[in-house]
C-alpha cells in the first residue's frame, strides 16, 4: 500500500534518511538524488530542497512520528540509505539500528543488518535466501535452493510443459503471452520444462514483472524489477527482495549462482519510482491466486492500464 501521511511526517522521515546518509560523511551526489526521488515517489513531496531539508536524529524522528503508526514504514526507507553509494558502511548501518530502536521497530531484515554490522555476511545472506523462498512459496522452505530453482535438469525435463510455452509464439502480437515468449527468445532463456530453465513458480511471476514494469535484464533492470516486486508483494519486502538485489547487483556480493552479481547498479532516482510503481499495482502476481495462463490471450497494454498506475 502507498503511504498516506502528512507533509510534517514526510519531512521527518526524509530528514531521518538524510541523517543516516550523513553519518560519518557529507552527502554525496547519489544521496541527494536519492533523497529527492524518495521524497517525490514514496513520501508525496513534489519538491525537496536539499539545502533546507532538516536532519532528524533518532530521538527527533521518534517524537515526530509519535502515534502515527509509521515506524515500520519509515525504518524500511531508512534501511536503504547505508548502501546508496555502493559500499557497506557500518556507521550508517548502526545509525539505522539506532532509529529502529528509537521507533520500537524490530523486523527480520534488521537482524540481517546486525549480522552484516558484526561481519557475519554469510548468515545475513542465508537469512535473505530463506525469506526470499518463503516469499515465493508462501511458507517456510527447507532444502536445496539450487535444486529447487533448477528442477528441469536431467530426468526433471518436461517437454510437454516446454511445448506449451513455446506454443505462445502463435499468440497474436501485442498479447501478454506473445510478449512473454518474445522476452524469453530475446534473452536466450530456456522456458520452464527445458533443462536450463528456472522453476516456473519463480520465473513466471518474476519475468512477468519485467514485462509489466518494462525493466530489462541488465543488473540495473534486475535490481529495479525486484524493487517493483517488493512494492507489489508484501511478504518480507526488504529481506526477500530489496536487500538481496542491493547486495547482488550494487555491492557485488554473490548470493548464489542464479542471482549472480555486479556493482553500481542502483539507480538512485528510479529505485524509488520502481518501489512506488509496485505499490500501485492492483494485483499481486506473486500471490497464490495469480495464474499465468489466465492472462496469455489478453492485450499487454490493456493489462498494464488495468493493473499498473503509470
Amino acid at each position: 500500500m502507498r503511504l498516506s501521511l502528512s507533509p510534517q511526517h514526510a519531512e521527518a522521515i526524509l530528514g531521518a534518511m538524510r541523517d543516516v546518509a550523513e553519518t560519518g560523511s557529507d552527502l554525496t551526489d547519489h544521496d541527494r538524488v536519492c533523497l529527492v526521488a524518495a521524497g517525490r515517489w514514496m513520501l508525496g513531496l513534489p519538491q525537496v530542497d536539499i539545502q533546507t531539508l532538516p536532519s532528524y536524529t533518532p530521538g527527533a524522528l521518534a517524537l515526530a512520528l509519535t502515534g502515527s503508526g509509521l515506524g515500520e514504514e519509515a525504518t524500511r526507507l531508512l534501511a536503504v540509505m547505508p548502501f546508496v553509494d555502493g559500499v557497506l558502511d557500518k556507521k550508517k548501518i548502526a545509525r539505522v539500528e539506532e532509529h529502529a530502536r528509537a521507533l520500537g521497530v524490530r523486523e527480520g531484515y534488521l537482524d540481517e543488518l546486525t549480522q552484516v554490522l558484526h561481519d557475519d555476511a554469510t548468515d545475513a545472506l542465508a537469512h535473505m535466501v530463506r525469506d526470499n523462498m518463503e516469499s515465493i512459496l508462501g511458507k517456510p522452505f527447507s532444502g536445496d535452493v539450487m535444486a529447487w530453482m533448477l528442477p528441469y535438469r536431467g530426468a526433471g525435463a518436461d517437454p510437454i510443459l516446454a511445448g506449451r510455452f513455446r506454443a505462445l509464439t502463435a499468440k497474436p502480437e501485442g498479447s501478454f503471452g506473445r510478449a512473454f515468449i518474445n522476452f524469453y527468445t530475446r534473452n536466450g532463456y530456456g522456458v520452464p520444462g527445458e533443462t536450463s530453465a528456472l522453476n516456473a513458480r519463480f520465473c513466471l511471476p518474476h519475468d512477468s514483472s519485467h514485462i509489466f514494469a518494462g525493466y530489462d535484464t541488465t543488473p540495473r533492470g534486475e535490481l529495479l524489477v525486484s524493487t517493483f516486486t517488493a512494492g507489489m508483494h508484501p511478504r518480507h519486502p526488504l529481506s526477500a527482495q530489496i536487500l538481496p538485489v542491493i547486495f547482488s547487483w550494487h555491492l557485488g556480493i554473490k548470493i548464489n549462482d542464479v542471482a549472480k552479481s555486479a556493482t553500481g547498479a542502483l539507480d538512485p532516482a528510479e529505485f524509488w519510482h520502481a518501489w512506488e510503481r509496485g505499490q500501485s499495482m492492483k494485483i499481486d502476481i506473486f500471490g497464490p491466486d495469480w495464474d499465468f495462463w489466465n492472462w496469455v490471450d489478453r492485450p499487454l497494454e490493456e493489462l498494464r492500464q488495468t493493473y499498473l498506475a503509470q
